[in-house]
This record gives structure tokens, C-alpha cells and sequence, in this order.
């Protein structure tokens, strides 16, 4: 049987990251502040092609744009 992350098209990181999201949203206003700061991070990333690396990019503004994109489809 398929898990329903892969099932719905994620990998398993963006199910992570959009469970992640929905338990922080769920806190109460306090400890929801708390985790949100421990949820920022500083890590980018480059595509590669061609054996060149592409334009490197922020993790979290990358992901957030992905989630915007699938969830407008």
C-alpha cells in the first residue's frame, strides 16, 4: 500500500514541512509563538544542470512558494 504523502504527489520533506505547519498553526498563541521561531532556518539551495549549479536559493521561500503553487491547483 501506498502512503498517502506519495499517493498525493509529495515527497516525503513537503509532507514534513506542511504536517509541521499544521501542528504549529494548531498550538495555542503561546507556544505557537515559540515554535514558529524554532522553525525558521537558514538554508539554501542550488539546482543543478548541466554540471553547472543554478541560482541558489532560500529553503523556506522556496518552500513556501511550492505550497502556494499546489495549493492554488
Amino acid at each position: 500500500m501506498t502512503a498517502a504523502w506519495k499517493a498525493a504527489g509529495l515527497t516525503y520533506n513537503r509532507f514534513l514541512a506542511v504536517s509541521a505547519r499544521a501542528i504549529r498553526r494548531s498550538l495555542k498563541e503561546d507556544k505557537r509563538i515559540v515554535a514558529e521561531r524554532r522553525a525558521t532556518s537558514e538554508l539554501r539551495f542550488a539546482t543543478w544542470k548541466n554540471g553547472k549549479a543554478g541560482e541558489t536559493r532560500d529553503l523556506n521561500a522556496a518552500n513556501n512558494a511550492a505550497i502556494a503553487e499546489n495549493a492554488s491547483s
